[in-house]
């Protein structure tokens, strides 16, 4: 009788074993609703606020973007020197120009700007009416995000950390090897390595990655418009050149990349199934609008970054697809 309850007992917790599996293989297959900047379209970006908002609204990534101060510190910022657009001095008043290249200012002369609010006067303002000011609001450390995470009991969000920097101004930011060092060592002091991502335009930044942090995963950002090319060159793409591949997809597969994270707009149906040839997964940025949402959903990525992480949901709901919980709060 106790063999046969032993065995019994065995087998529940087998299959219990199978389900959790099981489970966690979809939740890493489930699709990826990134908040850009936390939700830039409706908190501040890039700060606890957005994060907050974010996580209330209910995402499965925080998208954010990381420079260094000048003690080697990660602080989230978009750009490499403060931005006019959101940023004012100790005293209240709008920036007229960039600031200092983050890298050569202290924590605390960071700590000093207000990111709350955007400059009415900037074109910033138009593009994004929705976003609710925050006075006060202050530029955080990639650290203090970990620390929001865990008080909201935020478990199950993962962390899309892009590296700023570029090669074009390489004054304006550390080497890549410092950079990635920095990141990597507080991701890993706060115990996030699992549920976090790296990611860059600057391609050299990831190589340095491969190198220093190979079980670190990472997306290769691309896009190819105008204004903006960041693999015709080389100098983005760490040497390789568009012109030496059948497309971006084999690329960014011949570098080592199993995420492709492309600007929507260079996307097609064909790209995305070329991605699939190369064994990539597929998440575009920055998607907003909601029938471009439905469409590249249609097509079949497997995520999408969004300042508009409330819209995305709503698609998501509307087609039955499964929702990223929403943080329980503290």
């Amino acid at each position: 009788m106790t063999r046969t309850l032993n065995n019994r007992a065995i087998l529940a917790l087998r299959s219990l074993a199978l389900l959790l599996c099981l489970a966690c293989a979809s939740a890493a297959q489930a699709f990826d609703l990134q908040g850009h900047r936390g939700a830039r379209a409706l908190a501040p970006e890039n700060t606890l606020t957005g994060f907050e908002r974010a996580l209330a609204i209910g995402v499965s990534t925080l998208e954010l973007d990381v420079v260094l101060s000048a003690e080697g510190v990660p602080v989230v910022s978009h750009d490499t020197t403060p931005n006019p657009d959101i940023t004012r001095d100790a005293e209240g008043r709008w920036l007229q120009t960039r600031g200092p290249a983050f890298h050569t200012l202290t924590l605390a002369q960071i700590a000093a700007y207000d990111v709350g609010r955007i400059n009415p006067a900037s074109r910033y303002a138009r593009d994004y009416p929705l976003q609710q000011a925050v006075d006060g609001e202050r530029i955080p450390t990639l650290a203090a995000v970990f620390e929001l995470t865990r008080r909201v009991q935020a478990r199950h969000v993962r962390f899309n950390i892009e590296l700023k920097r570029n090669p074009e101004r390489p004054q304006e930011s550390p080497e890549p090897e410092a950079f990635v060092r920095a990141v990597v060592g507080v991701i890993q002091a706060n115990g996030m390595a699992a549920r976090s991502t790296l990611q860059s335009f600057d391609w050299s930044v990831l190589k340095a990655a491969q190198r220093l942090a190979p079980d670190m995963a990472l997306s290769f950002l691309t896009v190819q418009r105008p204004r903006f090319n960041n693999l015709d060159s080389g100098v983005w793409s760490a040497g390789a050149r568009l012109a030496d591949f059948q497309d971006a997809p084999a690329m960014v597969a011949a570098a080592g990349g199993r995420v492709w994270s492309p600007n929507h707009l260079d996307l097609s149906q064909r790209a995305i199934e070329r991605a699939r040839e190369e064994g990539l997964r597929v998440i575009p940025w920055t998607v907003n609008e909601i029938p471009d949402m439905a469409r590249l959903i249609d097509w079949g990525v497997d995520g999408l970054i969004t300042d508009h992480p409330d819209r995305l949901r709503e698609v998501m709901q509307r087609r039955g697809m499964a929702l990223p919980p929403t943080a329980p709060g503290p």
